[in-house]
């Protein structure tokens, strides 16, 4: 029989997150292997306007951060922002939400763990799938161990991305200002291959969703700040201030990148970062990527397996997934919750195998936009959260200006990036496919309530 709510052990405290785990948790999110080598196709494909990319892209994960963040201060501990959004728009809304950010980061961890599978095959000669296995396996066992354990190992895995991102800007700022290495051209390089905009304004619109992709996760800080001793002030500590430090980290990286590196030279596929240290004469540039990478997919994975489990332990409390998936265990942890997804993560990552082209095509089309609809939903539910809480006249909890101006302006934005991506010929097939699969998750809810009012 499966238990709903954790047994109590007197001596064995509750395992809780600190701080600083929370705070790494968010960064870490952020910051990805999308940064490390899939910038290199948008500054292949934009040019130095792919820095204002990233600052808009910033400006707009500050925002949802921030909103998210005032709904947690407003009403703490209701568990993550799908029950934000629950609250807001009803049952079916959160329905949708819920399926469809465990979906997106199921794919994730499964393709992470081919990705870092990989990676380690240069240095252990194993076949890939073995190792994408056993990467699985060894983040299941610390998911499931406590939750302090996936949080100590999540700050250590996020402060070597932290670090490297800070050595690689100081490392940079002394050589543009020539004071270590033959120096740069700075100015011909930003602007000597065709300015700014050397493809165009449409160019830069293009590659917004794909930075955006590079600085999704986020969003994770909020539920782990629930299972840490004080979830309000924790949820609206790194609310308040993670937006500003994904974009100074993000915008001052590519800036190093533009002025050491002619954009012209950036080959996508290629780490630009590999190529600004080895224009700067800096040994072991590639080694030191390649471990820098690594540690961020694991990271990914590390936070996927996280938020996939406590997602879908929090439907199955709501009875919109199956009642045992619900079963936590002695160290409040979600067990079933953690060794479905750990399966159901293998499995995509063995369809990547297998049937690359196809299976694995599929599934990654399906989920690249549908975390744009759980970002609108969570924009949406913050104006109806804050227009109730005006009703009830509480509103010391709601800080953020211009409402509801900056709510709607937000939410364009959210919409303007679908749009490039329908019109974006490379991405108009994960666009539709993406709407596909919301709207496949919303005709499940409605043959579930039809189900149950029948019943």
């Amino acid at each position: 029989m499966s238990d709903t709510t954790a047994p109590q052990h007197p001596a064995r405290p509750v395992s809780r997150l600190r701080n600083r785990h929370i705070i790494m948790i968010a960064l870490g999110g952020g910051i990805g292997a999308g940064l490390f080598v899939g910038s290199s196709a948008a500054i292949a494909a934009a040019g130095p306007a792919v820095l204002l990319a990233f600052v808009a892209v910033g400006m707009l994960v500050m925002l949802i951060m921030r909103m998210l963040g005032e709904m947690v201060t407003a009403n703490p501990g209701k568990g993550s922002f799908i029950e934000y959004i629950r609250l807001a728009h009803g049952n079916g809304a959160a329905f949708t939400a819920g399926w469809l950010y465990w979906f997106f980061w199921l794919v994730a961890l499964g393709s992470e763990a081919i990705a870092g599978a990989i990676l380690l095959h240069d240095w252990i000669n194993l076949p890939v799938w073995v190792l994408a296995t056993a990467l699985i396996v060894a983040l299941k066992l610390i998911n499931l161990a406590a939750v302090h354990i996936f949080g100590e190992c999540e700050f250590w895995l996020s402060l070597v991305k932290v670090i490297s991102i800070v050595l690689f800007v100081a490392a940079g700022g002394l050589y543009v200002a020539h004071l270590f290495g033959p120096g740069v051209p700075v100015t011909r390089n930003v602007l000597g291959h065709g300015g700014i905009f050397p493809h165009g304004m449409v160019a830069m619109v293009s590659i917004i969703p794909s930075v955006l992709f590079t600085m999704i996760g986020s969003e994770i800080a909020t539920v782990a700040a629930g299972e840490s001793a004080d979830p309000a002030r924790n949820a609206a500590r790194v609310t308040r201030t993670i937006g500003l430090r994904l974009t100074l980290f993000n915008s001052l990286s590519i800036a190093m990148i533009l002025m050491i590196v002619p954009w012209s030279d950036v080959v996508p596929g290629h780490s630009p970062f590999i190529a600004a240290l080895e224009i700067m004469g800096i040994p072991g540039a590639a080694l030191f990527m390649q471990i820098v990478v690594l540690t961020a997919v694991v990271s990914c994975m590390n936070s996927s397996l996280y938020i996939t489990s406590r997602v879908l332990a929090e439907l199955a409390r709501h009875n919109d997934a199956p009642a045992l998936l619900q079963r936590y265990g002695r160290q409040h942890t979600p067990v079933n919750a953690i060794i479905a997804n750990s399966i159901a993560g293998g499995i995509v990552a063995f369809s990547s195998i297998l049937a690359p082209g196809t299976v694995f095509a599929f599934l990654l089309s399906c989920s690249g936009g549908v975390i744009l609809l759980v970002y609108s939903l969570i924009v949406t539910a913050y104006l109806v959260t804050r227009r109730q809480a005006r009703t009830a006249g509480q509103r010391a909890a709601f800080q953020l200006p211009f409402f509801p101006a900056i709510n709607i302006a937000t939410l364009g934005a959210v919409i303007l990036i679908f749009a490039a991506m329908a019109f974006d010929p490379h991405q108009r097939m994960i666009a539709i496919a993406s709407l596909g699969t919301s709207i496949f998750f919303v005709l499940i809810h409605l043959i579930r309530c039809r189900v149950r009012k029948a019943a």
